[in-house]
């Protein structure tokens, strides 16, 4: 007696061989069409030498964009670093502005003798403390050559001699720097 089983299954495996090389075959056919359309004028890649030549510049422009755009971002940094260092060492300068007209009148006193030993250390402690931020009396002394850069003519004298013409003959206050920069110039009298 044959098995009914058997025959089912010779059945279904003539039918599943069927679809599968239907399959394939759609699968070749498939692939081969597309390698066909592929190789068209229309589809063909833009590897021409004119499209990579194009593509190289537009690189090669951007590489600079982006050179040019790094380099302003450094300039930028280095150009707020310098003026940050500024601001800091002229932080004080309007405090040191308005104190500097009582080291003036110590300075005076201090000529003339009028200063007691009290006087004359917090003289000295307030000059020490000011030097400490940063302040600076300029070198200026009577019979130096006349400097419009750190010396403010007050007035002209007839000099006493011939070698104090265009010099220093007295002065009047003293100058002072701040971190470098000028802070108030040196009055003084030039002998004409």
């Amino acid at each position: 007696m044959k098995n009914p089983f058997k025959k089912i299954l010779d059945m279904q495996e003539k039918k599943s061989e069927i679809p599968v090389q239907d399959a394939q075959e759609n699968t070749v056919e498939f692939a081969e069409n597309i390698e066909n359309q592929s190789e068209t004028p229309e589809n063909k890649p833009s590897d021409t030498p004119d499209s990579l030549a194009e593509l190289q510049k537009q690189l090669e422009e951007s590489r600079n964009k982006h050179l040019y755009l790094l380099s302003d971002f450094e300039n930028y940094k280095r150009h707020a670093a310098r003026e940050r260092m500024d601001l800091i060492n002229t932080a004080g300068r309007d405090m040191m502005a308005a104190l500097l007209p009582i080291l003036d009148d110590f300075d005076r006193a201090a000529k003339n003798g009028a200063l007691s030993e009290g006087t004359t250390l917090i003289h000295h402690k307030l000059a020490h403390t000011l030097k400490s931020k940063g302040l600076s009396s300029l070198d200026v002394k009577a019979g130096d050559e006349f400097d419009p850069d750190n010396h403010e003519a007050v007035a002209e004298i007839p000099a006493p001699n011939e070698a104090s013409k265009g010099k220093i003959v007295d002065i009047l206050e003293q100058g002072y720097t701040l971190g470098g920069k000028i802070m108030r110039h040196a009055k003084v009298v030039v002998g004409k």
